[in-house]
Parts: C-alpha cells; structure tokens; sequence
C-alpha cells in the first residue's frame, strides 16, 4: 500500500433515532442511522402505517368503490343468457 492516501481508520459508534448504539471501525467517528435492526418493523414483526396526507384513506375509498362495480356485470351476464332461450 502507498503510505499516505488511505483514510483513517478508527473506532465508531453508529448511533440509531431510537435510541441504540453499538459499535465498529469506520472512516467517521460518529454515525447517525433513522432505523436499526431493533426498531424496524422487518425484524420486530410490527406493523406501523405512515400515512402522509391521508393516502391510505383515500386508497381504502377507492377500494371500496370498486367492489360494488363488479356485481352489476354479473348481472347483465346472467339476463343475457337467459334471453337467449
């Protein structure tokens, strides 16, 4: 290796927005993560809805709109067949 134009290498302490800490080696003393393997819903099972602006309102909306559609098309099926003779 060429002396001189490597990083230093030292000791961190990686630091999550719920609260844990551990530590590594890195080329940054410090760092901050938003989710770790303690509090991501992946690993402790848990589901959490962000909803930003009420999208998840305004999708079971639409979902539920589109439920009765269907019917009435079975219905047309069912007369025509029967016109039929």
């Amino acid at each position: 290796m060429k002396a001189a134009i490597h990083p230093e290498y030292v000791e961190t302490t990686i630091t999550c927005a719920c609260g844990n800490s551990w530590g590594t080696r890195s080329t940054k003393a410090s760092i901050h993560v938003d989710v770790c393997s303690a509090c991501h819903p992946y690993f402790t099972g848990e589901q959490r809805i962000v909803d930003t602006a009420g999208r998840v309102e305004r999708f079971r909306r639409r979902y539920a709109r589109a439920e009765p559609a269907a019917e009435p098309a079975a219905d047309a099926g069912d007369g025509a067949a029967a016109s039929e003779g």
